[in-house]
């Protein structure tokens, strides 16, 4: 059975942060700026979390298994609290 290969692509272009959330930057902030306001620009700089989705697909290329506690339903942290 051949070894699972992650995709050392994805592997230079996040960060999983000591929480378990997928950090990125965003896209469209590198070049052809003069015509975007200011208020892109910073948005820009400010880091971008992976949503649920994304991040069962970054699970998926790189096999590992990523738990974020920022992923927790809503109800679900009431019923941890109340136990």
């Amino acid at each position: 059975m051949p070894k699972n290969k992650p995709n050392k692509g994805l592997l230079k272009r996040i960060r999983i942060t000591k929480s378990g959330k997928i950090k990125f930057r965003r896209a469209f902030g590198r070049h052809l700026r003069s015509h975007k306001s200011g208020d892109t620009m910073r948005g820009y700089r400010r880091p971008t979390y992976a949503t649920p989705g994304d991040t069962r697909r970054v699970c998926a290329m790189l096999f590992t298994n990523v738990t974020s506690s920022a992923h927790v339903k809503k109800g679900d942290k009431a019923d941890a609290a109340e136990s």
